[in-house]
């Protein structure tokens, strides 16, 4: 085996598409049969909404501030922080 060049290794390839596509059907299987998609967002919206709601003038600014620098997400229709 010559060392210097690599010439007399042997590839090694793995295709993880199959183990990717198993580890989905596995989360999917975990949720459960009562697991509600559109409901899990609805509720994300709504705790993100309560996180950023209520906030003084200086807390608005900062907010501001984030979503301006894109550390936070823009607020968009039907699922953004209150005012």
């Amino acid at each position: 085996m010559n060392q210097d060049n690599g010439t007399d290794l042997i590839p090694f390839t793995i295709d993880l598409t199959f183990e990717e596509a198993r580890r989905r059907a596995e989360v999917v299987a975990a949720l459960g049969p009562d697991w509600d998609p559109v409901a899990a967002l609805r509720a994300e919206d709504e705790a993100y909404a309560l996180l950023y709601s209520g906030l003084d003038a200086e807390q608005r600014r900062t907010y501001d501030l984030l979503v301006a620098a894109g550390v936070l997400p823009r607020e968009e229709p039907g699922g953004a922080a209150a005012h």
